[in-house]
């Protein structure tokens, strides 16, 4: 914890004085152009990949960067995409997996879980992933069900009763991304990729999907 106090300290020492005036302006604004969902892997930090300013990015994480289906009764995760959507009226949504995920791991590998029950049970909003990877000849390829957990979490964010009208509406897009931990590069997957996405190959050297 001392390291992280430090931080802190030397957040108000040196980097707040510099961007005293954006955070003079968010006190009272909040109004991100952009939902992040990302896995909860501490590789992966958003604002670090995107180079984005505070304020830019509403950021979800979850293991595995999953996001349930629809369904009646509330979760964290469906609450935090119908505010995103709703309230602060996000244009773009990016669901980004990552490589080496401990998550995608475990099931293309069918890791043992019974001694992590409640991991095992959010992995199941996963099934359909696994489905698709198998589907395509690629079963037990991590890299493969990453990408195909991609589009699949993409395919449930659509069936959120807010996205489906923004949707219907063409008031927000939806963009999937895959983060290369060991290049820096970020992959947008052809299947959701669209004109105004963030091409991430400009700078960091896209990746052809595999």
């Amino acid at each position: 914890m001392p390291h992280l106090a430090e931080g802190i300290a030397r957040f108000q020492r040196e980097v707040f004085p510099v961007h005293a005036g954006l955070f003079a302006h968010l006190a009272t604004a909040h109004r991100p152009g952009t939902l992040f969902i990302g896995c909860s892997d501490a590789r992966v930090v958003p604002e670090l990949i995107t180079q984005t300013d505070p304020g830019e990015l509403f950021v979800v994480r979850t293991a595995g960067n999953l996001v349930p289906a629809h369904a009646p009764g509330t979760d964290g995760v469906a609450a935090g995409v119908e505010y995103a959507v709703t309230v602060l009226g996000v244009r773009d949504i990016v669901v980004c997996g990552h490589s080496a995920c401990g998550a995608m791991t475990a099931l293309a590998e069918g890791h043992d879980l019974t001694g992590a029950p409640a991991v095992a049970a959010w992995l199941r909003h996963a099934d359909a992933s696994l489905a698709r990877t198998a589907a395509a000849g690629r079963a037990g390829d991590v890299a493969a069900l990453v990408r195909e957990n991609v589009a699949a979490q993409l395919a449930n964010l659509a069936t959120h009763p807010s996205v489906a009208r923004a949707l219907a509406g063409g008031e927000v897009r939806l963009h999937g991304w895959v983060f290369h931990i060991a290049d820096g590069t970020v992959e947008e997957l052809p299947a959701v990729a669209t004109a105004t996405a963030p091409r991430a190959g400009a700078a960091t050297g896209a990746r052809a999907a595999a």
